[in-house]
């Protein structure tokens, strides 16, 4: 039996993970040490363990989405990473922010829904090639 998966679905996987882990690893990095972050995760009204337990939380998630995990894990990743996704729109649209606030996490949003995407779709069975019969 010749099992086939397709390589752009294996390049799109990694191509929009990696910038998904990325995008969350910097901004866990950014909680963890810049004061600039640390006062505008204030402002939004979240006590200062918010934001380390949000980073760390974030850091535990990238490894699990690059490491080979069994595929629970990977989903639990991805469901905190929306949940955290949500909670920041929804968090600086109450505050009445501006897009220039916001729009990271549209993006993201759209890194994760990518990733996502393309990870079911390597979680489904191999379709398998059969020679063309005439």
């Amino acid at each position: 039996m010749n099992m086939h998966r397709s390589k752009g679905i294996v390049i799109g996987f990694w191509v929009v993970t990696v910038l998904l882990c990325l995008q969350m690893g910097f901004t866990a990095y950014a909680q963890l040490s810049l004061p600039e972050v640390a006062q505008a995760i204030a402002e939004l009204g979240f006590p200062d363990y918010f934001r380390k337990g949000l980073a760390w939380a974030k850091l535990i998630g990238v490894v699990v989405l690059l490491a080979p995990v069994p595929a629970r894990l990977k989903e639990w990743a991805y469901a905190g990473f929306a949940f955290t996704l949500v909670s920041a729109l929804i968090a600086h649209l109450a505050m009445g922010h501006g897009m220039e606030r916001w729009i990271y996490a549209v993006v993201t949003g759209v890194l994760w829904g990518l990733s996502y995407f393309f990870w079911r779709r390597l979680q489904a069975p191999a379709v398998e090639l059969r020679p063309a019969t005439a």
